[in-house]
């Protein structure tokens, strides 16, 4: 495919930490992103946080124990059992280990490691660290330890920020995740292929005429 990598390009990417759907695309866009800069151009990726489960505590549950009390015990077992989430993008995805938490300070380390130009590398560790390493995302120690694995200096700001964010999100009528919203006016709902993604990057925007 031939690029156009003329102008930067800007991607609001919807998420939330403890969506399997979320991570999946992230990991193809993420690969998608990566082949346009190799080919010279520029993407800023600008992460807007989304909660799937606001309520849930920051102590964490076993995510099994949700999936029981949601589904019945056979569900959650046949889901807790299932490998197929993310294979065939090479990740593992071990929900028998995941805990359910509540996402608020993982989205507001996100933003953080952002201001510090390390946005990308931060939530792609959160991800991998609900989604295979099984660790409690909301717990405040967990937190600090996997920013200083990303080199993510502490901050105790952006909580007004996120919250604000969370709040914008909800009056935008998004009800579900992930969602990408790229600067050429297209939006894609759901994971997609990484293809779709390198298409979407290479589609310029259209430019404004003034009369």
């Amino acid at each position: 495919m031939d690029l156009n990598t003329r102008a930067p390009r800007t991607v609001e990417f919807v998420l939330d930490l403890i969506c399997v759907h979320s991570y999946i695309a992230f990991v193809r866009f993420s690969r998608a992103v990566a082949r346009y800069r190799d080919a010279g151009g520029v993407a800023d990726i600008v992460f807007r946080p989304f909660q799937i489960a606001p309520d849930a505590p920051a102590t964490g549950r076993p995510l099994f124990e949700v999936h029981k009390a949601a589904f019945g015990e056979n569900q959650a077992r046949a889901i807790a059992q299932d490998t197929s989430f993310g294979a065939e993008d090479g990740l593992r995805v071990d929900f028998e280990r995941a805990v359910h938490t509540n996402t608020f300070e993982a989205h507001r380390l996100v933003a953080v490691a952002a201001a510090q130009g390390l946005g990308e590398a931060m939530t792609e560790r959160l991800f991998r660290a609900y989604m295979t390493d099984g660790l409690n995302i909301g717990d405040p120690g967990t937190l600090a330890r996997l920013a200083a694995q990303v080199g993510v200096e502490p901050s105790e700001d952006g909580a007004s920020a996120v919250h604000a964010e969370l709040d914008r999100m909800r009056r935008l009528g998004i009800t579900s995740v992930p969602l990408l919203l790229f600067d050429n006016g297209t939006a894609f709902s759901g994971s997609q292929p990484e293809a779709v993604y390198l298409k979407a990057l290479a589609t310029p925007p259209v430019p404004v005429t003034r009369s």
